[in-house]
């Protein structure tokens, strides 16, 4: 009878590119009784927007189907239904605007949807507007709010709670129509759900195949200059952790083979650490960030902080060897997201540093500064193509004051 829907999206306003991130539809029948529950994380193909809000990562999103990918599905699933939302006038217009831009129509205009926030004001009068406001006082529980499964089915339960008090038929009965939904072919893509709370996304390294070990790695240079890039910002985002595993796939190293570079690495780290005798505790606890991305085992830290004093207490040496990307008075830098601040604050720090500022992302551009380095904004795009640096704010603010 009914299938309540729920968008997150990366904005507010469909007229300015905002897109659907994540959708869920939850059918139910003519007494409110859950049928079926559907939800997946959708690739908006640009920035995800206020995370902070919806708490939905770019790495999550880039993993996702595109609309295009699920709307046979999505349609198939509203098709002989009333829709329903809390705020409907919102999420219609998005899914709308979705349908719109693959050149089909969507039933959802005005009154095609039963909106359960209109109906709070007749049921539940001493409440706000507020989904959780109204689930609270009809007794329904909404564990996580902005998760669109979550809001879609507090939704679905705060129809059934207006349905049992109005009665049947209930009084809107009248003015329901069930709108005609596109025919699309379903792609069979699977939706994609979001992370549990507090759960970690699964390290590259384990999407390496196990394999012997090479004799030799001539080529190791390669993978190491991608994995100087990728720790710029002591932060491993999901595209460098595919691009570490494209050129380790690419060179033929597995998993072992890696896991030993990764090791070589660190101990070039440490002995940068101990060159001047005194091992800060900033210091430390950088090489124990690094180990953390690379997978390396924490104790192994300490082994090799004490194998690099051994070392240069044998030769004397000066061991400043170590890689470090330095930024030059009138390097250009672009800054891209929502970074807390306004965007001049940003700029300014960067004129203050020297450092002239870009508009946009173009070959002279020496860094690109990202709220989420995961972004999928054109500026992230066109800096991936032209192999220029992706860092987050705060590694940006080391490097100027540092």
């Amino acid at each position: 009878m009914y299938a309540v829907v729920d968008v997150e999206t990366t904005g507010l306003r469909t007229g300015w590119h905002d897109r659907v991130v994540e959708i869920a539809i939850v059918q139910v029948d003519a007494r409110g009784r859950i049928e079926a529950e559907w939800c997946t994380l959708v690739n908006p193909g640009r920035d995800v927007g206020p995370q902070h809000i919806h708490g939905i990562t770019a790495a999550e999103a880039r993993r996702a189907p595109r609309f295009e990918q699920v709307a046979g599905a999505v349609a198939g699933l509203m098709r002989g239904r009333v829709p329903a939302a809390h705020n409907w006038a919102f999420d219609g217009q998005f899914l709308g605007a979705e349908f719109e831009r693959l050149g089909v129509g969507a039933p959802v205009q005005g009154d095609a949807g039963l909106c359960t926030m209109r109906l709070a004001g007749q049921f539940l009068p001493g409440s706000s507007r507020r989904l959780a406001d109204c689930c609270a006082a009809a007794g329904i529980a909404l564990t996580r709010a902005h998760s669109a499964l979550h809001d879609a089915r507090a939704a679905a339960q705060l129809l059934a709670y207006f349905l049992t008090v109005a009665g049947r038929p209930p009084p809107w009965a009248h003015r329901l129509g069930v709108g005609v939904w596109p025919t699309l072919p379903n792609t069979g893509v699977a939706p994609v759900a979001r992370r549990a709370e507090g759960e970690a996304d699964e390290h590259f390294l384990a999407r390496l195949v196990d394999r012997l070990p090479r004799a030799n790695r001539p080529d190791a240079d390669a993978y190491l200059e991608v994995l100087d890039r990728a720790l710029l910002d002591r932060h491993v985002s999901m595209v460098e952790a595919d691009a570490l595993v494209a050129m380790a796939t690419r060179l033929g190293l597995g998993r072992v083979d890696v896991v030993e570079l990764h090791e070589h690495y660190l101990q070039a780290l440490a002995a940068v650490a101990v060159a001047d005798g005194v091992v800060t505790a900033e210091e430390e606890a950088d090489l124990r960030t690094v180990a953390g991305l690379l997978g390396v085992v924490d104790g192994q830290v300490e082994r090799m902080l004490r194998t690099a004093r051994h070392a240069m207490s044998l030769v004397g040496g000066d061991h400043r060897h170590g890689r470090r990307f330095r930024l030059e008075a009138g390097d250009v830098v672009v800054f891209t997201g929502d970074m807390g601040e306004p965007r001049e604050a940003w700029e300014g720090r960067a004129s203050r540093a020297g450092l002239s500022v870009g508009r946009s992302v173009t070959r002279r551009t020496r860094l690109l500064v990202a709220a989420d380095p995961d972004s999928m904004s054109g500026k992230a795009r066109t800096a991936a193509e032209y192999g220029i640096p992706v860092v987050h704010p705060a590694a940006f603010l080391q490097m100027i004051e540092g």
